[in-house]
């Protein structure tokens, strides 16, 4: 491959989970994601998650929000089980949704958030991205 040349993968299917801490836009961003798939005429399916707490404290692992989308150009009848894709906005968001993950996953995270308070608010001892 020269350099410039990225490697594509045909799936018959993809499923992607996007997460964050709630009120950061995570239902938003799910939302105009699926928009745009449907406009390219697949089918599809989605499911938002709410967190359980109203407005846990930012960058822990119970205000966590996500929302997942499965999508083909073949019929769709469910949200999907395990995530292809999982775009994590901090640690909190990395740490509850990756054991969703189908191995061999792609992970898409804001590196940014990764702070040494954003980890320990989320449980982590180091950072899991090092």
């Amino acid at each position: 491959m020269s350099s410039g040349t990225k490697a594509t993968e045909q799936r018959d299917r993809v499923i992607v989970r996007f997460a964050g801490d709630s009120g950061d836009g995570m239902q938003l961003t799910g939302d105009r994601f699926t928009s745009a798939t449907a406009v390219l005429g697949n089918d599809l399916v989605t499911l938002p998650d709410f967190p359980a707490e109203i407005r846990a404290p930012r960058g822990t692992l119970h205000g966590v929000s996500a929302f997942q989308i499965h999508f083909a150009s073949h019929d769709i009848l469910t949200p999907g089980d395990a995530p292809n894709v999982l775009v994590a906005m901090n640690p909190a968001a990395l740490k509850t949704n990756l054991p969703l993950v189908e191995g061999g996953g792609t992970l898409i995270v804001n590196e940014d958030e990764f702070s040494d308070r954003n980890l320990d608010k989320a449980g982590y001892e180091s950072n899991p991205l090092e």
